[in-house]
């Protein structure tokens, strides 16, 4: 799975990829690590046998450095307790406007009990209109978050998990 997960991310961010933050094996370093931590779920969506799409996410507790790098800091109702983050969503271009990306998300949440999802959201991705289908789907912005030096500054969303 991690290969064909890699594969996907690769065409996706394939106008980025000269960033480090980007770069595959940066993402690949990523990967590895957020799939070492508590709660971690994967979705990868196939097609005719190729990989077209994948989410994955992590359980986040109260205190966790996610939510420390959130300015301002969030609600305390968000972050009492458990949380699930959304890590990653990417669909091949080929993909996307079909209700791909959506179907993803919703099959990695169904099987959560967490009573809020998170993501990070870069609002100049798409032109803004990445931000603007996460707010379609029910998330709001909370704050700002910039996980790395050589990532950019992040919108914060949630929403309830169900």
């Amino acid at each position: 799975m991690r290969g064909d997960l890699l594969d996907v991310y690769a065409e996706v961010r394939a106008p980025l990829l000269h960033l480090p933050n980007y770069q595959v094996t940066a993402f690949g370093e990523r990967l590895d690590r957020h799939g070492r931590e508590p709660g971690f779920a994967a979705v990868l969506a196939y097609a005719d046998g190729q990989p077209v799409g994948y989410a994955y996410a992590n359980a986040i507790e109260h205190g966790d450095r996610y939510w420390q790098r959130t300015t301002p800091p969030p609600p305390a109702h968000y972050t009492q307790r458990p949380a699930l983050a959304i890590k990653e969503i990417g669909v091949r271009l080929a993909w996307r406007g079909t209700g791909t990306a959506r179907r993803i998300h919703d099959t990695l949440l169904a099987s959560r009990d967490e009573p809020y999802t998170t993501l990070m959201v870069n609002p100049a991705a798409g032109q803004g209109k990445v931000h603007a289908l996460y707010q379609s789907w029910g998330y709001h912005d909370l704050g700002h978050s910039q996980p790395s030096p050589a990532s950019p500054l992040l919108t914060v969303m949630a929403r309830t998990t169900h």
